[in-house]
């Protein structure tokens, strides 16, 4: 795998070279001491993932994202030395692309430092995602010639429900969308974004910011709740139980999307009895695209957003190629169409 620095302290750049090289097959390509460096490198010579840095001089972290993510994209991990006093530019960051967030490494002889394990679990993770997104697998192609809508079930008393799934790029989109949802919003909202548990609580007050709705993690036992977000929280894989609860799993433990998109619309099409919207947003790889086709399979009202509006047009462009989207449309119209849609308030 080859892997770039951006960084603009020694040290940094140090401890991050010193825990790269521990894996045999990751090849750091260059180096760059601040964000227009790494713009200018990237365009010239594209890593496979940018480890970046957010407060750095002549252009910082997040300027240098949105850059990257526009003219040479790629996979780009943040790396800071303090995620909570960043936060904002954390999730500035994300909405121009960044895939996820990880504390400065301090290295260690021993290996046993805990921030550069974390590191290095991202990097895997980002390795396997790189292997996902470049194929679809034999069961999903077969998937996309199923026949789109199935019987109708009877009437449900279950909650009216909208379903969100995104990855790179997600944050943005997310708050266009609920920024336009009055407080009192006729149904429940989940949303399953890919982002790490230490920052799932960080993720969920930005979210605040951006939506007159309550927003708050999913635990486990909860069940959703008309006019309340609940948002993804572990690094496990949300998902609804038979009896109409929330749960996580760890399965599939191999999966390197988490929390997995597919894995809960999966259970909606399984345990929701009455029809709601699914909506996919932007991401790299393919998660999410084969739980909308079965979400629409089960007479669901299903959305991609389109690839004009999309940082990085690979979850919802796998969800199109399946057939499993109704519409193909913008964050706005997205917002639009869950204010006049009368899809919700039906029963079937």
């Amino acid at each position: 795998m080859k892997i770039a620095i951006v960084n603009d302290l020694a040290i940094a750049q140090t401890a991050l070279h010193k825990v790269v090289q521990t894996v045999p097959n990751y090849k750091i390509i260059w180096t760059a001491q601040n964000g227009a460096e790494a713009v200018q490198k990237c365009a010239q010579n594209k890593p496979d993932i940018i480890l970046m840095d957010l407060l750095m001089p002549v252009m910082n972290g997040v300027e240098a994202t949105r850059q990257i993510m526009k003219n040479s994209p790629c996979f780009i991990l943040i790396v800071t030395s303090d995620k909570d006093r960043n936060l904002s530019q954390v999730y500035q960051a994300m909405e121009y692309g960044a895939i996820d967030v990880v504390n400065t490494p301090v290295y260690s002889p021993t290996g046993d430092d805990k921030t550069a394990k974390d590191l290095l679990i991202k990097i895997t993770r980002v390795s396997k995602l790189m292997k996902v997104s470049s194929t679809f697998s034999k069961e999903s192609k077969e998937s996309s010639n199923l026949s789109p809508v199935v019987t109708r079930n009877k009437f449900s008393s279950t909650t009216p429900l909208v379903a969100i799934g995104s990855s790179t790029g997600g944050p943005k989109a997310l708050a266009k969308i609920l920024s336009q949802l009055p407080a009192n919003f006729d149904a429940a909202v989940s949303i399953v974004q890919h982002v790490d548990a230490q920052f799932s609580e960080g993720f969920v007050d930005w979210l605040k910011q951006q939506c007159a709705l309550p927003v708050r993690i999913a635990n486990s036992g909860d069940c959703l709740e008309k006019g309340t977000v609940l948002v993804a929280g572990t690094n496990d894989h949300l998902y609804v139980q038979s009896n109409l609860t929330l749960g996580y799993t760890q399965d599939p433990i191999s999966y390197p999307y988490r929390p997995s998109v597919d894995v809960f619309f999966k259970s909606l099409a399984q345990h929701w009895t009455r029809k709601g919207i699914g909506i996919l947003l932007t991401g790299m790889g393919r998660d999410g695209a084969e739980g909308l086709s079965a979400l629409r399979l089960q007479g669901w009202h299903t959305i991609a957003q389109d690839k004009e509006s999309c940082v990085v047009y690979g979850m919802p462009k796998a969800a199109v190629e399946l057939n499993a989207a109704v519409e193909v449309l913008s964050p706005d119209a997205i917002a639009s169409t869950l204010l006049k849609n009368s899809f919700l308030t039906r029963n079937f």
